[in-house]
């Protein structure tokens, strides 16, 4: 019942937020949204600094369910569930965004109220995505019976700078949907630009794979037959 009576407070909140942004709103506001007395808020909550902190943090903790499910996802490809975990991550900026000039607060990294709630969900954000790049890789590798470890000393050893590790791949991958966030058609575009990337990484770690396996010179790895092998190797995985 108390937490019941938390998320009224937190959506009024909202509605509060919607209408005046976080400096205009007050505890009187949010009391009203609710038909409640002043008091009545102040037993939920400590004041609206502390009901907006709370509304970030639920709003980011129910976009990282959403992309825990879609990491988690029975079956599906890696790269299916790339998009699915970049799409939690896009659908609460856009939303914010949408519903008023004011709620994207709340996606304020440097705001002293929402810091905390940003910062845990962009952690925890990557390391669902370095976890799922590591399983795309490590397919890629199996595929083309390249051991990981040996096929980035070879492409060190050949003077190869390009292989992205699973980490660098979830920090571009965020940046990727950061570009897209003011795009009218960002939702439309998320699927074909996620697709790009992990095709993109799979073809430079086919091309690095293909060059260990022949026991080329780093020079040769982007020719012809290797280009192939990436094509190849991207379209099955994908």
């Amino acid at each position: 019942m108390a937490a019941d009576r938390l998320d009224e407070v937190l959506d009024a909140a909202y509605t509060c937020l919607t209408r005046y942004g976080v400096r205009r709103t007050t505890v009187d506001d949010i009391a009203g949204v609710m038909g409640v007395s002043r008091s009545a808020v102040y037993q939920y909550v400590r004041g609206k600094d502390d009901a907006f902190r709370r509304l970030a943090e639920r709003l980011h903790r129910q976009a990282l369910a959403r992309a825990r499910r879609a990491a988690a996802a029975p079956g599906a490809p890696h790269a299916e569930r790339i998009r699915g975990v970049l799409a939690a991550k896009l659908d609460l900026a856009l939303t914010l965004a949408g519903d008023s000039p004011h709620t994207a607060e709340l996606l304020d990294g440097g705001a002293r109220l929402f810091a905390p709630a940003c910062a845990d969900f962009g952690t925890a954000l990557r390391e669902l995505l370095t976890e799922l790049f590591a399983g795309l890789f490590a397919e890629a590798d199996r595929a083309a019976g390249v051991d990981g470890a040996a096929g980035a000393d070879r492409a060190a050893e050949a003077g190869r700078c390009t292989r992205v590790g699973p980490a660098e791949a979830a920090d571009i991958a965020i940046a990727l949907v950061r570009g897209l966030e003011p795009t009218p058609n960002a939702r439309d575009l998320l699927g074909p630009a996620a697709d790009a990337l992990t095709t993109g990484l799979l073809h430079t770690r086919a091309d690095v794979a293909a060059g260990v396996a022949a026991g080329a010179d780093q020079a040769t790895a982007g020719g012809p037959n290797s280009r192939t092998a990436s094509a190849t190797m991207a379209s099955r995985l994908a």
